[in-house]
């Protein structure tokens, strides 16, 4: 199973922030199917490659750590597919998240920390 992980901390409102960061995954082509407020979890829309290679995505919304606008959040980006491969397509989500993060205009990355 390929499973990769990273902390984002972002300079953003506790209100703003969660749909930004819906929006953030929709774009990545991914679907909302759990959202509590401090956790959301989505899944890559089926249709472009095999059941297997789907990816899931689960946040962690750290809002006990925030301090006025900072917000930790914690990414566990996960399939079923082996990583035989450096690149597989679970790395390529991965890094196609990273980017949509990094270049979101409803924050200000303060900080990345890859897992």
């Amino acid at each position: 199973m390929a499973r990769y992980t990273c902390s984002f901390t972002v300079a953003v409102s506790l209100d703003l922030l969660q749909q930004a960061l819906i929006e953030v995954l929709q774009s990545c082509n991914f679907d909302i199917i759990y959202d509590t407020g401090d956790y959301l979890m989505a899944r890559e829309i089926p249709g472009h490659v095999a059941f297997a290679k789907l990816v899931t995505v689960e946040v962690l919304i750290d809002k006990s750590m925030a301090i006025g606008k900072e917000v930790r959040m914690n990414f566990v980006i996960k399939n079923e597919e082996l990583p035989l491969q450096v690149d597989n397509h679970c790395h390529q989500m991965f890094d196609l998240v990273q980017e949509a993060i990094a270049q979101n205009r409803h924050w200000q990355l303060l900080e990345s920390v890859p897992g």
